[in-house]
């Protein structure tokens, strides 16, 4: 028997000014799509905003159905529109932010495990690690890529 460990590293930021221009601006572009998120059950709007290396960006936001768990992640939608439209450029960068009863959550959310392999599944179809920024108002998350979050995803190693 083997013993092995996996360690994550996370930058934690307390206010948006430690953040390069870049990322205020995609992490407000995260805010917009939160609000028009479509959340009547959870009552928890989720917006994400994707930059891919090509310079455009894409938003989603969480999109609840009765029929649960027929609903979709914010993170699905964004990654699916943007890998639609540009299929052949590689996702940069994502951030992920959410509103609760009015206001920013103060902790930041945390992408699902689905949302998180369909991520990892990014990073191997184009071979490069995705920036992941999560927002609250209290503080903010930096990984450099999904294995910080999901380390016994599904596929192979990246070389």
């Amino acid at each position: 028997m083997r013993k092995k460990e996996h360690q994550s590293v996370f930058y934690e930021f307390t206010s948006i000014s430690e953040l390069a221009q870049s990322d205020r601006q995609l992490i407000e572009q995260a805010k917009d799509a939160a609000l028009k998120a479509y959340a009547p059950y959870s009552e928890y709007q989720v917006g994400c905003a994707v930059l891919m290396e090509n310079g455009e960006s894409f938003h989603g936001s969480n999109q609840e159905n009765a029929a649960f768990p027929e609903g979709l992640c914010a993170e699905r939608v964004a990654v699916s529109y943007a890998k639609t439209q540009y299929p052949e450029s590689a996702i940069q960068k994502i951030t992920i932010t959410a509103i609760k009863k009015g206001n920013i959550a103060d902790n930041p959310p945390i992408p699902c495990g689905g949302c998180l392999q369909v991520l990892l599944e990014n990073e191997h179809r184009n071979g490069k690690q995705i920036k992941i920024l999560l927002y609250g108002s209290k503080k903010i998350l930096m990984a450099r890529g999904v294995r910080q979050f999901l380390p016994l995803g599904f596929e192979q190693e990246m070389p």
